[in-house]
């Protein structure tokens, strides 16, 4: 069982630093947020921080800095992540989401070596790196996704004597294997566009698209829809594994949890439906939408949903 540590009430300096990162979390999460809007305070300003300490990792990667500018921000970072995690970042220091995640870190058992992991992989694309099997872009999904979700189980627990609770850093990082790779085929023209592949390389081989995909038209003579179908199967059987996470969690962490990942769900719905829909723009779903699968994940509906086909297996 993963326990929350007690603390003291934090001071002013430390609420001005949440309240920083809350806002860097409500401006430019687009499906974070409505997950952990369902959590009791103390945790949603842990997530808060972790989120707006992410973000400022992605956005060095993504940023238009020249690469060697990049490399080194992003040593900068890590320098400061280690800072917190000795300890050596105090409540006035001038870094809110520093601050912030430093008491994070210490009110709760955050696996900080998570955020290690997430520098490991913007590090990956600025190298460059391509992938030619899905084992291969698996490490990095479990640097920038899987290690998100086993940060985030440091901040959620499990409830006191949840069955197979040993397994769930496991599920977490497949959930979050689960998201990048909708992520991953939603972005696909997108990240074409910036020189970035991260389908594996025989998968594109398989369906002929190994030409990339540029234009809002797939490539000539290929099989784009095959392609999208064979990974969307793919992520739904991460997603059917992940969500084995739900019961061992308490109301609200799988209530922010079913939310989050019921989103992506319905993205990969929609790019299922119109698989060609992933080269013309973004795919998204409607702030009503959103809303709705936050309240079914308050609901415990996904959560119940995951128990009973579990029991059923174990029958």
């Amino acid at each position: 069982m993963i326990r929350t540590v007690e603390s003291a009430p934090a001071s002013a300096p430390v609420l001005a630093a949440y309240s920083y990162c809350e806002a860097v979390t409500g401006q430019q999460a687009r499906n974070f947020a409505y997950g952990i809007r369902l959590l009791p305070t103390p945790k949603r300003r842990a997530m808060s921080a972790l989120y707006a300490f992410s973000r400022r990792v992605d956005d060095i990667g993504d940023g238009v800095l020249p690469a060697d500018v990049k490399v080194s921000r992003l040593d900068d970072t890590r320098a400061l992540l280690s800072r917190i995690r000795e300890g050596g970042v105090d409540e006035d220091d001038t870094d809110p989401v520093a601050v912030a995640l430093a008491h994070a870190a210490r009110r709760f058992p955050i696996p900080l070596g998570g955020l290690d992991e997430l520098i490991d992989g913007v590090q990956m694309d600025l190298r460059g790196e391509t992938y030619e099997t899905w084992d291969d872009l698996k490490v990095y999904c479990r640097c920038v996704a899987g290690a998100i979700g086993r940060l985030s189980l440091g901040v959620f627990g499990t409830e006191p004597g949840a069955r197979g609770a040993e397994r769930a850093p496991e599920y977490a990082d497949t959930l979050g294997l689960a998201l990048q790779l909708t992520n991953i085929l939603r972005d696909v023209r997108e990240d074409a566009e910036d020189g970035r592949t991260y389908l594996p390389a025989d998968d594109l081989a398989k369906f002929g698209c190994s030409a990339g995909f540029k234009g809002p038209k797939p490539p000539e003579g290929s099989d784009f829809a095959g392609l999208v179908h064979f990974e969307v199967r793919r992520a739904r059987a991460l997603f059917a594994e992940g969500y084995r996470l739900l019961p061992m969690l308490d109301r609200r962490s799988g209530a922010c949890v079913a939310a989050m990942a019921g989103i992506y769900r319905r993205l990969l719905d929609r790019i299922e439906r119109d698989p060609e829909a992933v080269l013309r723009g973004r795919v998204s779903l409607p702030g009503r939408e959103k809303a709705y699968v936050a309240v079914r994940g308050l609901s415990g509906l996904d959560a119940r949903h995951v128990t009973r086909r579990t029991v059923r297996r174990r029958a």
